[in-house]
Parts: structure tokens; sequence; C-alpha cells
């Protein structure tokens, strides 16, 4: 991971690269947490899938516009009920109610644009701050 990186056991916070082995071993370090919690192969996937979108969203479009060694700061906390992980860019945000709906017949064959309906459909939990570029997932475990 990058500089700034700090992981104590469940917890992390890390200025991220856009960079694949970066992403990845933060990626990984998170989901060694996720399983020294006892969460399951299907609660995982879905942690895994949400970070994926939302790390991958910072950089495709928060940077877009932006030098591309800008970072993105990265933080989790794994407990044994929920992991809480938050994504910020340092771009100029967005209005997460102004995305079209994915599943729309003219936008249901587009390759792109499920990130944020897959985000809401994994966590129990997806807010944005008010500019837009920095989201908080929770994901309660299942009783």
């Amino acid at each position: 991971m990058s500089e700034g990186r700090k992981h104590l056991g469940g917890e992390a916070e890390v200025w991220l690269a856009h960079d694949q082995e970066e992403i990845r071993r933060a990626e990984l370090a998170l989901l060694n947490d996720v399983s020294n919690a006892n969460y399951t192969e299907a609660s995982s996937f879905a942690i895994r899938l949400a970070f994926e979108e939302a790390v991958y969203n910072a950089f495709r479009h928060g940077h877009q516009q932006l030098d591309k060694a800008e970072k993105v700061l990265l933080a989790w906390r794994v407990t044994a009920e929920e992991v809480l992980i938050t994504v910020e860019d340092k771009g100029p945000g967005f209005k997460p109610g102004a995305v079209p709906d994915p599943t729309t017949s003219e936008r249901l064959e587009l390759p792109h644009g499920r990130g944020v309906m897959l985000m809401k459909a994994y966590m129990t939990v997806v807010q944005y701050n008010e500019k837009g570029n920095r989201v908080t997932m929770i994901y309660k475990k299942p009783s």
C-alpha cells in the first residue's frame, strides 16, 4: 500500500495511487480483515464488489480531469457486526440522485453506469458527502 499507510488489525487508512497492484494489495488487506472477523464468503463477495466499484469510480470519474498522480483516500473498519468503508477522491464530486437508472431499456445494454446501483444493492448503507466526492458504505453482518 501507499504512503500514509496505517493498518491495524481490522482498521486501515491508506492513500491509494492509481496502480492495479496497490489497489489489489489494499483489497486483499480489507478482505483479510473481513475473513478474520468471520464473515461468510457471500458477505466477502458483497464487500469486495462494493470496494472495487467505489475505488474504481473514484479514479475513473473523480480524478477524470485531474492529474493521474492524484491519490484516493481509502479507510475501513471491520468489526464482528459491520464493515465500514470510506472512499474519497479530490475531484469535483457528483450528485448521486442525477445518475441515470442503468436498468431502463435505453441504458440496459451500455457497458457502464452500474457501480452506484451495485454498491446500493450489496451494502446496507451507502451515503455520499454533500460535495459528492466521498462515499461511506456500511455492510451489516447478517444474523
